[in-house]
Order: C-alpha cells, then structure tokens, then sequence
C-alpha cells in the first residue's frame, strides 16, 4: 500500500512532463507556422518587384520600338 501513492505521485509527474512536451510541440509548431508565412510574404514580395522590373522593361522597350518607327520615317 505504501507504493500506491508513489506510484501515483510518479504518474502525475509523467503526464505533466508529456503535457510539457505538447506544449512545447504546439509552441514550436505555431513558430514553424509563422516562419512559413513570413516566408510567403516575403516570396509575394519578391514576385510583385520581378513583375514590375518585368513591365517596366517592357515600357522602356516599347518606347524605344515607337521611337525607332518614327525614327525610320
């Protein structure tokens, strides 16, 4: 009898520390979520700037194609 509450005490003891390494699961899963979406932001960042070197290479060659037209007449 003189086992039971320690066997107790040393089953609390284990399902605190399993509730500890959820925690710290769930705290590293949530920063692994939110390094994720920084990381999507950033690649949405990157991409509208590589579209707008995109467009206005295109305008610069567009009025240098104009310009080249009037230029042969």
């Amino acid at each position: 009898m003189r086992n039971v509450p320690r066997m107790l005490s040393m089953m609390l003891f284990g399902a605190m520390l399993a509730g500890c390494g959820l925690a710290g699961t769930a705290t590293g899963t949530a920063a692994g979520a939110a390094a994720e979406a920084e990381q999507a932001r950033q690649a949405k960042q990157i991409e509208a700037q590589a579209q707008q070197r995109l467009d206005e290479a295109r305008q610069a060659d567009d009025a240098r194609r104009v310009q080249a037209e009037k230029d042969a007449q």
